[in-house]
């Protein structure tokens, strides 16, 4: 992969990643236009890492909360709001892992991953998302998330696992069907992918180990990879927190609509 295709992977999936847009959509579609590469799941791996070094930075402090609340959480004590987070965080979890590896299991990932069905998810969850902000109230906070709220929250992140869904897209619109306002939705979405992406990093991690590659180039490309997503995920999540402040989730929406609506030509034409 030559260093202008490192780069706008990098960027593309640092922007995309948590924006209601899809990063994995972006992905795959850069895949399929670049053509098959040998080093795309080890910069998958690198991209998403990066980026969500940004949002742990980025959210530093609740993060912080929700390691504090590990252990009061672990012996039962759900009284503070940094236990509650820690177990919800945990419990949100959950969904998208046994889904994920269902769908890992049965070869159902390989299947869904092609541009009819990235055009139709872009379209239809865009659309929801905005049904959710201009029908729902905005008039709850971060602190009153619940265990039920992660329940909720954590059965429609799983959904994300099919491409063009977006996983900050889905939960953002969860939380606001849940009546938090738009800023605190897009919040408690963010710290519900620190885990998940994790995860995913992991289980990526672990079907890397399989592939036999030049150590050298693809660490060097990792680096690079991992560090630009980095830069363009934090710039992109610091822009969406504040925007949100003022402006509704309509531009993602009117994006998505467009994005899907020309995937879907494609696909068709």
């Amino acid at each position: 992969m030559t260093l202008f295709q490192l780069f706008i992977l990098a960027i593309v999936q640092g922007i995309t990643e948590f924006l209601p847009i899809s990063s994995s959509a972006h992905l795959v579609l850069l895949h399929e236009i670049g053509g098959p590469s040998g080093e795309a799941l080890a910069l998958d791996v690198a991209v998403h890492l990066g980026s969500i070094g940004a949002v742990i930075l980025y959210f530093r402090h609740d993060v912080a909360a929700a390691l504090s609340g590990i252990r009061p959480a672990l012996r039962g004590r759900l009284d503070s709001y940094e236990a509650r987070l820690a177990l919800g965080l945990a419990i949100a979890t959950v969904p998208a892992i046994i889904l994920g590896a269902v769908l890992q299991l049965t070869g159902w990932v390989h299947h869904l991953r092609n541009i009819t069905v990235i055009g139709w998810m872009m379209i239809v969850f865009g659309l929801l998302l905005y049904v959710a902000h201009r029908v729902m109230p905005e008039a709850r906070r971060t602190e009153e998330w619940s265990l039920r709220d992660a329940i909720i929250m954590g059965l429609w992140q799983a959904v994300a696992l099919v491409p063009g869904v977006s996983r900050s897209g889905i939960t953002m619109t969860a939380g606001r069907f849940l009546g938090f306002d738009r800023h605190s939705a897009a919040k408690v979405a963010l710290l519900m992918s620190i885990p998940i992406t994790l995860a995913t990093g992991a289980a990526l991690g672990l079907e890397l180990r399989k592939s036999d590659y030049d150590v050298a180039t693809l660490a060097r490309e990792s680096v690079i990879a991992g560090a630009v997503a980095f830069v363009a995920a934090w710039l992109a999540l610091a822009t969406m927190m504040k925007l949100l402040r003022h402006v509704s989730f309509t531009p993602y929406v009117v994006y998505r609509v467009f994005l899907g609506a020309t995937l879907l030509w494609l696909a068709y034409s």
